[in-house]
C-alpha cells in the first residue's frame, strides 16, 4: 500500500485525502449521536462535501438537523477544508519532530497553491497562528452580540461556529435564515464580511502587507489582489445598491443606513462567503445575474476562497487589452505577466467554464421542474464554493445532489488539480512545424 501511495502525484494525494476525510466526516454524520431526527447517507455525504469543500450549501438545515456533536463535526471540517489538510499534516509532522521532506512540501504547494517549494514550511505556521488568532478575536466582538441576546453559553457557541464559517468562507450558520435577522447589524455585518474577506483575499497577501508596509515595495500578486479586491467591491456595492434600492423584498424597505449596510453585506459575500442578510431569491433577476458572476471569479490564491480567483480573471483580462493594443506582453505596475501564466488563466478559465456548463446541462436534465436562473446560479455557487442559494438545493433529487457533490468537490481542489491527477506526464520532445490558423 505505501509503495502504490508512494508512486502517487501530489494532485492525486490530495484528492485521495480530501475524499477520505469527506467520507469519514459523512460517517460521523450519519451517527445517531449527531442529528436530531436521522438523515440518509447521501445527505449526510452532501453535508460533508459542503462543509470540506467550504461551500455551505445544504439539503437539511444544520440548525434543525444537527445535534451539537454534529455541529462540532462541521466545524471541524470546515476548518479543515478552509485552512488545508496538508497544513495540518504539516503542524503535526512539527510537532512529532519528523522533517519536512519534498514530497511533503510538494503536497503544500499543490494544497496552498504555491508557486515554490522554499517557503512552504513557514508560511504554515504562519498561516495558523494568523487563522487562529483572527478565529479568536471575532469569536470575542460577536460574544458581546449574542451572549446578552441568546445567554452566554449559547452566545459564544454561536461565535465560534460562525467565526469559523466565516473565516474558512464556507457559509454555514446554524439558523435557518442564515444571518437575516442581522441585516441592519453594524457590529455582525462588519465582523462576519471582515472575516471572510481577511480569508477571501489569501494568505500571501495578508503576510506581504503586513511585512512591507509601502505599496512600492510589495509583491506584484500584492498589489493586484488589493487593488482588484478594493474596486471589484466598491463597484458591486453601487451595482446592487441600484439594483435593489426599490425592491420591497430586499432593501427596498429599510433606511438608507439599511440600505448601505445590506447592499455592502451582499455585494462582498459572493466572492465565496456564502452568508447573506437578504433573500437570495427576491432579489432581482439583474442582481442575481451579476452575483453569478462575482460567484465565478471569486476570492484569492492560498484562500479559503473558490472561484476561479481573482487575478486569474484580472490577468485574462489585461492580456485581452494587450492584444487589443497589439503589445507582445502583458504588462501591469511595470512588471510583465510570463506567458506560462496567461496560458494557465486561459486553461483555468476555459476548463472552469466547462465545469459549470456540464453541470448546468446535467441539472437540467435531473431538475426540470426548475427554473433555469435557479440552477445556473445553484451550479456557480457549487463550483465556485460560495453556498449562496435561490433554494433549488433543498429540492435536489439524488442525481442532482450528487452532480452538485462532485461539482463542489472540483470547484474545491480546483479543475487542474483533477487534470493534473489524470493526466499522463508527456514525453513528446518532438517541435513541429508552426502555421497560422485563422481566427475571429
Amino acid at each position: 500500500m505505501k509503495s502504490k501511495l508512494a508512486r502517487l502525484n501530489p494532485p492525486q494525494i490530495l484528492l485521495l485525502v480530501f475524499v477520505s476525510l469527506i467520507l469519514t466526516g459523512a460517517g460521523l454524520l450519519k451517527l445517531p449521536v449527531a442529528t436530531t431526527n436521522g438523515i440518509t447517507f447521501l445527505d449526510a455525504l452532501f453535508t460533508a462535501t459542503s462543509a470540506m469543500t467550504v461551500t455551505g450549501l445544504i439539503v437539511v438545515d444544520t440548525g434543525s438537523a444537527f445535534s451539537t456533536f454534529g455541529e462540532v463535526i462541521i466545524m471541524l471540517l470546515i476548518q479543515l477544508g478552509g485552512l488545508g489538510i496538508m497544513t495540518f499534516a504539516v503542524l503535526i509532522f512539527i510537532m512529532m519532530g519528523k522533517k519536512i521532506g519534498l514530497k511533503e512540501r510538494l503536497l503544500v504547494k499543490q494544497a496552498l497553491n504555491q508557486n515554490a517549494i522554499g517557503d512552504v514550511v513557514l508560511l504554515v505556521k504562519r498561516l495558523l497562528i494568523f487563522s487562529l488568532s483572527v478565529e479568536a478575536i471575532a469569536v470575542i466582538l460577536l460574544s458581546f452580540v449574542w451572549g446578552p441576546e441568546m445567554g452566554w453559553k449559547d452566545g459564544i457557541y454561536a461565535s465560534v461556529f460562525h467565526a469559523i464559517s466565516a473565516f474558512n468562507n464556507a457559509g454555514f450558520s446554524i439558523w435557518e435564515n442564515s444571518l437575516s435577522d442581522y441585516v441592519i447589524h453594524p457590529m455582525v455585518n462588519v465582523t462576519i464580511s471582515v472575516l471572510f474577506i481577511i480569508g477571501g483575499i489569501g494568505f500571501t497577501v495578508v503576510f506581504d502587507s503586513w511585512h512591507s508596509r509601502e505599496f512600492l515595495h510589495l509583491r506584484l500578486h500584492t498589489k493586484i489582489m488589493l487593488i482588484g479586491t478594493i474596486v471589484i467591491n466598491i463597484f458591486s456595492v453601487i451595482v446592487l445598491m441600484i439594483l435593489e434600492f426599490n425592491n420591497p423584498a430586499t432593501i427596498g424597505d429599510l433606511s438608507n443606513f439599511g440600505k448601505v449596510q445590506a447592499s455592502y453585506f451582499q455585494a462582498v459575500t459572493p466572492r465565496t462567503a456564502g452568508f447573506n442578510t437578504l433573500d437570495i431569491a427576491q432579489m432581482e433577476h439583474a442582481s442575481l445575474f451579476y452575483i453569478i458572476t462575482l460567484m465565478f471569479v471569486g476570492g484569492g490564491s492560498t484562500s479559503t476562497a473558490g472561484g476561479i480567483k481573482l487575478t486569474t480573471a484580472l490577468i485574462i483580462i489585461l492580456a485581452t487589452i494587450a492584444f487589443l493594443k497589439n503589445r507582445e506582453h502583458v504588462v501591469v505596475f511595470r512588471r510583465r505577466i510570463g506567458f506560462h501564466l496567461v496560458m494557465r488563466a486561459l486553461a483555468l478559465t476555459i476548463m472552469s467554464l466547462s465545469v459549470v456548463i456540464t453541470t448546468v446541462f446535467l441539472l437540467n436534465l435531473t431538475e426540470k421542474e426548475a427554473p433555469f436562473l435557479n440552477i445556473l446560479f445553484e451550479s456557480v455557487s457549487a463550483f465556485g464554493t460560495v453556498g449562496l442559494s435561490m433554494g433549488l438545493t433543498g429540492e435536489l433529487s439524488v442525481l442532482g445532489k450528487i452532480i452538485i457533490i462532485i461539482t463542489m468537490l472540483v470547484g474545491k481542489l480546483g479543475p487542474l488539480t483533477f487534470a493534473f491527477a489524470f493526466a499522463h506526464p508527456s514525453t513528446d520532445i518532438i517541435k513541429y512545424p508552426k502555421e497560422e490558423v485563422l481566427t475571429g
